[in-house]
């Protein structure tokens, strides 16, 4: 399949499916108060900005597809990886974090589960940033509760053992 080939496929595939989000799946399935005065404190509002993100891209994707002229084939995908199993390692490592997460929301809550969890993805796709990722894994998580807690008027699940203010 040729790198042409393969963006027209992925830009079409990514507008149908920015298409359905808008016109069947959000108005269908993602349900709002009529009297939000804040648009976006709105459950419609962002679903329908990662619905028209998707759209852009797929645009861009056909639009990359239709001016390109490189007609290269790609190496076949089915020889051997040259890793052995770590990539499949990884994936299940990441399942393993999936679960704990589930496990972890209720007990310690939001904000203490996304600091874990952010903090166990990064070191596990082994990123050049170890210290950028700590930093970010507990800056994130506070100012996104100090923003939906005390700005927005969200309340944002506690863990049994530590409260946030």
């Amino acid at each position: 399949m040729s790198e042409k080939s393969l963006h027209l496929r992925l830009g079409i595939f990514t507008c149908l499916v920015a298409l359905f989000l808008i016109f069947v799946a959000i108005p269908n399935f993602v349900f709002s108060p009529s009297n939000v005065g804040n648009i976006i404190l709105s459950p419609l509002f962002w679903p329908y900005v990662l619905a028209g993100l998707t759209g852009i891209v797929g645009l861009g994707l056909l639009a990359n597809g239709v001016t390109s002229s490189n007609d290269a084939l790609y190496e076949d995908e089915e020889s051997v990886h040259p890793e052995g199993s770590a990539p499949w390692m990884r994936l299940a490592a990441l399942a393993c974090i999936m679960v704990l997460v589930m496990f972890g929301l209720p007990r310690l809550g939001m904000v203490w589960t996304a600091m874990l969890a952010f903090a166990a993805c990064a070191f596990l796709f082994r990123t050049r940033h170890p210290i950028a990722a700590v930093v970010c894994a507990v800056i994130v998580p506070l100012l996104l509760y100090a923003f939906f807690a005390h700005v927005a008027g969200v309340a944002i699940p506690q863990g049994n053992f530590v409260r946030l203010p």
